[in-house]
């Protein structure tokens, strides 16, 4: 199993709209509206790198998204 945040920048106004939108999608495990040079956070969880990619795919055609920012959990020991 693979985590990953992924923050995202959102069109003016619209971040709660698209978190929301984005608790929808599978292998989301939260979606967060935030403050800062980001507009949401996302934490995903996904099989492999290959679902990962899937999933990100997926959020990035989300509409009023204008950019994501992927960052991949590394494994940590038990």
């Amino acid at each position: 199993m693979v985590h990953a945040f992924i923050l995202v920048q959102t069109e003016v106004g619209r971040s709660a709209l698209v978190a929301a939108a984005l608790r929808d999608v599978r292998g989301v495990e939260s979606a967060e509206a935030v403050l800062g040079p980001y507009d949401v956070v996302v934490r995903v969880a996904a099989e492999n790198d290959s679902t990962l990619a899937v999933v990100v795919g997926v959020i990035q055609k989300t509409d009023a998204i204008t950019r994501t920012l992927t960052c991949q959990i590394a494994d940590t020991p038990a």
